[in-house]
């Protein structure tokens, strides 16, 4: 039958009863001719109550006229039948093409196309007939305008704009179809630079930190008058390449996998994980105090920033102060977490190094809707201050 989208019945249904209503009220007022004086109008009888009753009907039907559209012509081509053996109206005239239009346009494919034979067979016909029993030439080619228009320029109309919707809606899933192959040609593009990478990680990166991992172990186990400071050194560089393997391995895994909610195995270090941190800043030669308050559970993503910018504020001081002393403070202040990190510059501290350290920090915060400001003090000290909200979790 042609009819509309569930979604959009209930407001159709609005738009067709106020169309039908309208056009009764019209025709109503066309029939009784209370504007003017319309007796001598062609197709505008004076009419009774059967000619208010087919009109009705007519307009029960446009009641259906987007909806259900072929049932709703069907109902104006039985009234129009009846109501020419009356003598044939304005208003039932105009009704029907409003009818023939909307049954063209909203039916099916098939209907629209029957309903455009029917209509050039008419027309066919109505000239042939005009033609061959006129009295006169003239007369035929008359009566051919006056009828012809009638079916000819509604099935026209709807037509045409049936015909741009279509091509409309074609363009439209054309264009959603280049929109999904540049969306999986991105997808494959991404996938072959993962790819490149976890193949690089796991031979360069990862094969160079199992190798660390093994030669520190052997070292401990072959030497055993090995002075206390060296054995804690290197269990610290042991536990720390296998740490880092751990990662390693799971960013890999991450690259290798199109599964973004595994982007938590990428990360495993929290705040509470500060010990090892400071277990392997210390057997680096740093003296580090560290005085936390927190102690319930954070966003996960602030609390992995967190804990990197916590460990790479520790390295910078290891690498630029080496020996030194060190501060971690690490407290919520309304909703916010602060994080300080201050250690002693010594006189072989440098400030500012060439790596991009301070950079990835201030990255890092900003990530989680922070700010990260680092400086030295007058006290001859260098300070990182991180303050991270924790009211609700970035994404």
């Amino acid at each position: 039958m042609g009819r509309v989208t569930d979604s959009a019945v209930p407001r159709a249904r609005r738009w067709d009863v106020l169309v039908a209503v309208v056009c009764f009220g019209v025709g109503s007022i066309l029939y009784s001719g209370l504007p003017v004086s319309l007796p001598a109008v062609p197709f505008l009888p004076v009419a009774g109550f059967p000619s208010l009753v087919l009109l009705a009907v007519m307009c029960v039907g446009q009641v259906f006229r987007t909806t259900y559209p072929v049932p709703g012509l069907l109902v104006g081509l039985v009234a129009a039948v009846i109501d020419v053996a009356l003598g044939l109206s304005l208003p039932v005239l105009l009704v029907l093409t409003d009818l023939l239009y909307c049954a063209t346009l909203y039916g099916s494919r098939r209907t629209s196309r029957v309903i455009m034979v029917l209509t050039g067979t008419l027309v066919l016909t109505t000239a042939v007939v005009s033609m061959s029993f006129a009295d006169d030439w003239r007369r035929g080619v008359l009566t051919i305008l006056q009828v012809c228009p009638i079916p000819l320029i509604p099935v026209w109309w709807a037509v045409n704009v049936r015909t741009q919707r279509e091509i409309a809606e074609s363009e439209r899933a054309r264009a959603d179809d280049v929109a999904r192959i540049a969306e999986l040609d991105r997808q494959a593009a991404v996938g072959a630079e993962r790819s490149r990478m976890a193949r690089d990680l796991h031979d360069v990166i990862a094969g160079q930190l199992s190798a660390i991992a093994i030669q520190t172990e052997a070292l401990l186990s072959t030497v055993d008058d090995m002075p206390e400071r060296a054995r804690t050194v290197l269990k610290s560089v042991r536990h720390n390449s296998v740490a880092s393997l751990t990662e390693m391995r799971a960013m890999i895994g991450l690259l290798r996998s199109d599964d973004t909610e595994s982007m938590e195995r990428t990360a495993p270090a929290r705040l509470r994980d500060l010990d090892p941190l400071i277990d392997s800043a210390r057997a680096a030669g740093l003296r580090v105090r560290v005085e936390s308050t927190v102690d319930g559970e954070l966003p996960a993503a602030v609390d992995l920033s967190a804990y990197r910018i916590v460990q790479e504020a520790l390295t910078n001081a290891v690498k630029h102060a080496p020996g030194a002393a060190a501060s971690v403070s690490v407290r919520g202040c309304e909703g916010t977490l602060v994080l300080e990190v201050v250690n002693e510059l010594t006189g072989s501290s440098s400030g500012t190094g060439g790596g991009t350290g301070l950079a990835t920090m201030a990255e890092r915060a900003q990530a989680v809707g922070g700010t990260l400001v680092s400086a030295g003090r007058h006290d001859d000290r260098w300070l990182v201050r991180a303050e991270l909200p924790v009211g609700e979790e970035k994404a």
